[in-house]
Parts: C-alpha cells; structure tokens; sequence
C-alpha cells in the first residue's frame, strides 16, 4: 500500500478522533440531560414503558418466525403421537 504524506498528515488526526468515538461516563450524562430537557420529566416513565413494550413485541415476532420454538415442538410431538395411537 502506497500511503502518500497527505495519509501521514491524517493519522495523528484520525488517531485523535478514535478514542472520542466511545461513549463515557460524561457523554452519557449530557445525553439524558438533553433527553430529560426535551421531553420533560413527566413524559419520561411514558417514553420507556413504550419502549419497553415496542422491545417486547418484537421479541414476540421473532419467536413467532422462529420455526424451532417451543409451541411448534409441541404441535409435531402432538402430531406424533396421534399417528403412532392410530396404529
């Protein structure tokens, strides 16, 4: 690989702006102030129980697609046994 000196005059920038990619402690903190300042406090606990139920309905769908889940198992073993209990 040819690295031109206009590539040796970006990597202390591109080493530079790495590490501040990384979410930290402070970070964290300004970004729930934000989110506390734009929704209010009162509309918070709202915001996560429809998260938390959006999360949970999507949970819901990928075992519903899921052709190895549990209730499918149970549907072929009950299947099973109505075939052997014919013979």
């Amino acid at each position: 690989m040819n690295l031109t000196l206009r590539h040796y005059a970006l990597l202390p920038i591109l080493a530079l702006t790495l590490p501040s990619c990384m979410l930290g402690g402070p970070e964290i903190m300004i970004i729930a102030l934000v989110v506390v300042l734009l929704f209010g406090g009162a509309k918070l606990p709202q915001l996560m129980r429809g998260m938390g139920s959006g999360i949970n309905e999507f949970k819901k769908g990928l075992k519903e697609g899921d052709p190895d889940s549990d209730t499918d198992a149970a549907k072929k073993g009950d299947d099973e046994n109505d075939v052997t209990s014919k013979d």
